[in-house]
């Protein structure tokens, strides 16, 4: 096993977007010359990208703003019926989108290592303190066996792990161990050129399951668009995803919209929820991810708003910090040496694969490994419940 890698991270206030409108201008010439080597349709996975677009964190760090607001994430299990569990679990997943565009203007997270892992945690609202997390050493008696037993069972914790290079798979998992809730998902991201736009397909599963009663909900993700990359790029959803619980019946269709050539609306959504074995849907919503979204449960209507929700605290754990040369120099926006600390980080991953070629060795991972298609979290709450510790 070589080295393992963990995110950088900086707090939420380091990663504001002021003047950041103004570096596409700034390189058009950079990107003119980068559209000129590509062709409609053409996987980008291999195209180096110019640094200055980068967001100043790793994809695996965005992949937890699904948990940004843990309280409908944790609540899920709270509800008493199966009806009621799966309008909650389509509620917080709608409500996980828009916590992660941290400004107006697209950037693209790192891609990362193959190895990297990324931790972090929230304190539930009735349990912020003012005082930071306690560091990360594992005290004597552990307040739970989870991901990060130095946190309270009520809490939410999060792990993320790189566990393929080609293709390029992220695995990650949360839980709250008090609630008997946990989430496993794997996410296989394909970019294609589209000319004026680039499409991020994402392939994988995700799924919820509420312990205590024995349900699994498995659910798809969208696709993201990169638009308008050569005046002032922003970021759209689109295509259509699905949620299913298979022991209850209930199921949800969702569908972002994007937005057409001439005229509508961006960001809009449209999504049906059913009872078993019925066509016709209980509760149908529409509005925006980003936004504001109008559901008619029966025939009460309501709504909630996405832009007025506040996203919990993101707690990450701050172990060896391999992004911290490209963020630092991001911000200090020294181009140049962001650039050169990037790619020591990409000819230090090629030199690694090498020698295991040469030596004729698999890479190992750390805290997944897979089954049949998925990626499994190695000690999972369903897991350490069915076998308790002695």
């Amino acid at each position: 096993q070589l080295c393992i890698f963990v995110s950088d991270q900086f707090d939420n206030d380091d990663r504001d977007d002021e003047g950041e409108g103004e570096s596409v201008e700034e390189h058009k010439s950079v990107i003119m010359h980068l559209l000129s080597q590509v062709r409609l349709g053409m996987d980008l996975t291999k195209v180096v990208l110019p640094t200055f677009i980068l967001e100043r964190r790793s994809l695996l760090e965005m992949y937890a703003d699904f948990f940004a607001h843990p309280d409908l994430f944790v609540s899920i299990a709270e509800q008493p019926e199966p009806r009621e569990r799966m309008v909650q679990v389509v509620k917080w997943y709608l409500s996980a989108f828009h916590a992660g565009r941290k400004g107006s203007v697209a950037k693209k997270p790192y891609n990362p290592i193959l190895g990297e892992v990324f931790y972090c945690h929230w304190d539930m609202p009735n349990e912020t303190a003012e005082e930071p997390p306690p560091p990360p050493v594992a005290p004597t008696e552990p307040l739970s066996d989870g991901p990060l037993p130095w946190v309270s069972p009520n809490n939410v914790s999060f792990v993320a792990e790189q566990v393929s290079h080609h293709p390029p798979i992220s695995a990650f998992y949360a839980e709250c161990s008090g609630k008997k809730i946990q989430f496993n998902a794997h996410i296989w991201t394909k970019s294609k050129f589209l000319g004026m736009s680039i499409g991020v397909h994402n392939i994988g599963q995700g799924c919820v399951s509420c312990l205590e009663h024995d349900e699994h909900y498995i659910l798809t993700f969208p696709n993201g668009y990169g638009r308008s990359i050569l005046t002032v790029p922003w970021v759209e959803l689109g295509g259509e995803c699905s949620i299913v619980c298979s022991k209850s019946g209930y199921s949800a269709n969702i569908v972002f919209h994007t937005k057409p050539f001439y005229g509508g609306k961006k960001h809009r959504i449209t999504a049906d929820i059913f009872t078993p074995n019925d066509k016709k849907s209980f509760c149908a919503i529409e509005g925006e991810w980003n936004g504001v979204m109008y559901f008619v449960w029966g025939w009460v209507p309501g709504k909630w708003a996405t832009n007025t929700l506040t996203p919990g605290l993101c707690l990450p754990q701050p172990f060896t910090r391999m992004w911290r040369d490209v963020t630092l120099n991001l911000k200090l926006k020294d181009i140049d040496m962001a650039t050169e600390a990037k790619h020591y980080l990409e000819e230090k991953q090629r030199g690694e694969a090498r020698e295991r070629k040469e030596n004729e060795r698999q890479w190992e991972t750390r805290l997944f490994h897979e089954d049949g298609e998925c990626w499994v979290y190695d000690e999972p709450l369903l897991k350490r419940i069915a076998q308790p510790r002695p």
